[in-house]
Order: structure tokens, then C-alpha cells, then sequence
């Protein structure tokens, strides 16, 4: 995680929808341990909302029996947790020494310049948020950025170009 990035409260409760506690029930039959619904309890909250606020983590810590503070390490450790509201597209830039070396910095400074948005915001339409964020395990063939869920591998600023002209 992002040292400046910090668990935020959404100031209401969370509760999974009907689809969503429907995938946990199926869960709860292939894990003897609730504890080890960490990881995958808070993909669904974020499959739900977008992101996991403080009040999901305590929902979930609630239902797999488990200290709050057990979620919340899980989630600040890994930075495919949303730990804040995001845009509509996510970009997700690798940091990492083997993106370096091969351009990260030119691309995320493209990017930054692109999207009017420096890393860690999010642009004031809701429609773009921009994060630096350690390995993506993409190492070969960077430099790289994850955008939603998909990657992107090889990129030039030419490419990035060609990527952000097909969004809708």
C-alpha cells in the first residue's frame, strides 16, 4: 500500500447485496476457517462498491470472526484493495525498479499530464484516478499500469495515447 493512503469511513454502514452474500455463502462452504475469507470478502465489498470503506472491514472482520485489525492489515497491504473512492478508470502505474529502467516515469508523468491529476487524486469528475503502486509482477514487460482490472504491458506514450483515446 501507499504510505499516504489511509482506510476512510464512508459514514454509513456496508452489508453485502443479495448477490454478493450469495458468492459469500459459497464461500463459507470451501473454507473450514472463516478467517481465510479475508482476501476474498474484501474483493467482494470492493466488487460492490468500488472500494472498501473502514465500515466494510468491519462488517467483514464481524462475519468471518476475526479482529478488525486483521482486515485492515490485509487490506493496506495489498494495493489491489481501494482503500478510498476511485474514479470511473483506475490507472495504476507500477513503481518498480523494472518499470523504472524501462520508462515508468515517463509514462506516469504522460499520464499525469493527460489526465490533469496528479498520483493519489482522482480527478474532480469522478472520471479518473491516477496511483503510483509497488510490483504488479509484470517485471518482463514494462513498463506497465493497470487500468481496472486489465493490464496494459509495453507501453510507450504513443500506446498510453491509444489506450485513453478508446475510453468511453
Amino acid at each position: 500500500m501507499s504510505a499516504e493512503v489511509k482506510p476512510t469511513r464512508a459514514n454509513k454502514p456496508f452489508v453485502f447485496n443479495a448477490e454478493n452474500e450469495a458468492k459469500f455463502q459459497k464461500l463459507l462452504t470451501r473454507y473450514p476457517d472463516t478467517a481465510a475469507l479475508n482476501l476474498p470478502g474484501l474483493w467482494l465489498i470492493q466488487q460492490q462498491d468500488g472500494w472498501i470503506s473502514y465500515e466494510a472491514m468491519e462488517y467483514l472482520a464481524e462475519r468471518i470472526n476475526i479482529p478488525v485489525t486483521q482486515v485492515y492489515e490485509v487490506a493496506t497491504f495489498y494495493t489491489m484493495y481501494n482503500l478510498q473512492p476511485v474514479g470511473k478508470y483506475h490507472f495504476q502505474v507500477c513503481r518498480t525498479l523494472s518499470c523504472e529502467l524501462r520508462g515508468g516515469e515517463e509514462i506516469l508523468a504522460h499520464l499525469t499530464k493527460k489526465l490533469g491529476i496528479k498520483p493519489g487524486e482522482t480527478s474532480k469528475d469522478g472520471r479518473y484516478t491516477l496511483t503510483k503502486v509497488e510490483c504488479l509482477g509484470s517485471c518482463g514487460s514494462g513498463p506497465m499500469f493497470q487500468l481496472n482490472d486489465d493490464y496494459h504491458e509495453w507501453l510507450t506514450v504513443e500506446k498510453v495515447d491509444e489506450i485513453l483515446a478508446k475510453l468511453p
